[in-house]
């Protein structure tokens, strides 16, 4: 009895670390930073998240020679937006003025931020069932 029960066990685990696996890998790359100070970092939204919640996912890491990769894994494929923050007094948020501009360097993916807040028609990629190598400037 106890080998049939850690049998099913095995292979309900083993189905769902596979539908875990069915998604794609997302490398986004920051070519121009201003500078190694800090961390840079992305965050993965859709558009029920977007600016209104937590992220699905996040990546961070340390500058090296004014740019930096990041990684996504697992991502289905869809809809989804991507920020992007060089937070380089390593406090964890983004930094603004007194008169509401940021401190910090930002980009978004898609078309990009344009001029104010990012908005989700501004940064909507679609991800399809290939990897995918995205570049975000800021």
């Amino acid at each position: 009895m106890k080998t049939i029960i850690f049998l099913v066990l095995a292979i309900v685990s083993g189905l769902s670390f596979g539908q875990n696996e069915n998604g794609v890998t997302l490398t986004i790359t920051i070519p121009n930073l201003s500078n190694n100070d800090g961390e840079a970092s992305a965050a993965l939204y859709n558009e029920a998240t977007f600016m209104k919640a937590a992220p699905l996912q996040t990546s961070a890491a340390i500058p090296k020679n004014n740019a930096v990769t990041l990684v996504f894994e697992n991502v289905k494929p869809g809809a989804y937006g991507i920020i992007t923050l060089h937070d380089t007094n390593g406090n964890g948020r983004m930094d603004f003025e007194a008169n509401g501009m940021p401190k910090e360097d930002y980009g978004v993916s898609g078309s990009g931020a344009g001029f104010g807040p990012p908005s989700w028609s501004n940064a909507e990629i679609t991800v399809g069932k290939e990897n995918m190598d995205i570049e975000i400037r800021m």
